[in-house]
């Protein structure tokens, strides 16, 4: 994941910040509990894309 495409995108629902799973390739956001997937490099930043992080994920 490129570091300057990281660090203009934003959650789509709440507009904050998100942080890169290298492991999972998933941009995260803490704030929403949602997990958006990378695919083939490009992130899908797509509410309906997402999947809700369970109670056990730390985030």
């Amino acid at each position: 994941m490129d570091k300057k495409l990281l660090d203009i995108l934003a959650c789509p629902v709440c507009k904050g910040p998100l942080v890169y799973d290298r492991k999972k390739q998933e941009l995260i956001c803490k704030a929403d509990r949602l997990a958006y997937p990378i695919r083939d490099d490009i992130p899908v930043m797509l509410e309906e894309e997402a999947r809700e992080l369970s109670v056990e994920e730390d985030v």
